[in-house]
């Protein structure tokens, strides 16, 4: 269940095949005093219908990436990449890409990785320097008791990290500190017992970085949110109080600071269990139970400071977005349209989902 997805798509030039301002009636009974909208000049384009789109970065207003897989068995997993606002995307996927699952992205400076997920060998990192022209694999998975879900990298790029689910009862952490031309597995004896814990690949950010900080966000048999200050080696853990369960916790986060931060998640067995969907820490280190989303939560982004924050889901019928203005305590649905993978620079907010769709303020 924690997987979520399958993909497919041509290898050409694509150009937007669908754009659309989101018409205010359709959510005319929203509250929206929560803050900046993000929806408030929403334009949505379809990319693909077959491509399940659940990684994206936001890299500056007008340039963001997102990562797919296809809906067809093995069909090719596809990146698209726009540099004029979402005018026009073209499509810069990796070749031989057939039958692996794009579920995450990050782009610092020139360099961009795709994290391919997967079990064994299907758990790739793709890497690029030519904005998508070419790409290398800097780095395929050995251990068929492995399964990567999300990375993320340390401020400039030049380091980063990856997590997979538990091998010999613990979360394992992959290392780089190259900018990505190479990995290695950390030891693990600074990760706390975690067996049956694991990440979801709902959206590219059980695993994120602030500063020089990094936290995954876990569910499973324990729903926690664990904390590293030395690049991944050593590991503090505490409950995030939502909800564990086979397929059901905390699903990704967000920090402003090292000490302010939101989880979110649910059930994706209960899409429509929406209580103690969400949690925040003002000190970074322990989690208070934050107001319930009307949807399933698989993203959050703050979308200016450490008070304004803006959450999405689509699943199983259980969609929508909401807003905070109060840095994760109170929460107000400003649309019923939801969406995997949200992302924000400054004011604009891009975000993408189910069959192709990327929207972008």
């Amino acid at each position: 269940m924690r997987r979520l997805g399958a993909s497919l798509i041509p290898a050409t030039l694509l150009p937007v095949v669908l754009a659309l301002t989101l018409p205010a009636a359709a959510d005319a009974a929203v509250d929206r005093s929560n803050g900046p909208d993000p929806f408030g000049d929403w334009t949505e384009t379809v990319l693909d219908a077959d491509q399940n789109f659940r990684g994206l970065e936001a890299v500056s207003r007008t340039e963001a990436w997102v990562t797919g897989e296809s809906l067809t068995d093995d069909g090719a997993a596809r990146v698209f990449r726009t540099t004029d606002g979402g005018d026009t995307w073209v499509d810069v996927s990796p070749a031989d890409s057939e039958g692996l699952s794009f579920r995450d992205v990050e782009v610092h400076g020139r360099v961009a990785h795709v994290l391919a997920i997967g079990p064994g060998e299907a758990s790739r990192i793709y890497r690029s320097t030519d904005g998508g022209t070419t790409w290398t694999e800097a780095f395929r998975n050995p251990d068929k008791k492995a399964f990567y879900d999300c990375m993320a990298f340390y401020g400039n790029g030049k380091r980063g990290l990856a997590v997979s689910d538990p091998v010999k009862g613990k979360l394992r952490i992959l290392s780089t500190d190259d900018r990505g031309e190479s990995w290695k597995v950390l030891p693990s004896k600074g990760m706390p017992a975690s067996a049956d814990e694991f990440g979801f690949a709902a959206s590219g950010d059980c695993l994120v970085t602030v500063g020089k900080v990094a936290f995954i966000i876990t569910g499973g048999a324990q729903s926690r949110v664990l904390r590293s200050d030395d690049r991944g080696l050593t590991w503090t853990a505490t409950e995030s109080g939502i909800p564990a369960g086979e397929s059901a916790g905390g699903f990704a986060g967000a920090f402003a600071t090292p000490g302010n931060g939101i989880v979110v998640g649910g059930d994706f067995a209960e899409a429509d269990d929406t209580a103690d969907t969400t949690a925040y820490t003002r000190n970074g280190r322990t989690w208070t139970s934050g107001g319930d989303l009307r949807h399933i939560g698989e993203d959050v982004t703050f979308l200016r400071g450490t008070r304004y924050a803006v959450a999405t889901g689509d699943y199983d019928g259980s969609a929508g977005t909401s807003t905070t203005s109060d840095g994760g305590r109170t929460w107000t649905r400003v649309s019923k349209k939801g969406y995997h993978v949200i992302d924000c620079v400054g004011k604009v907010c891009w975000a993408a989902g189910s069959k192709g769709r990327v929207g972008h303020s």
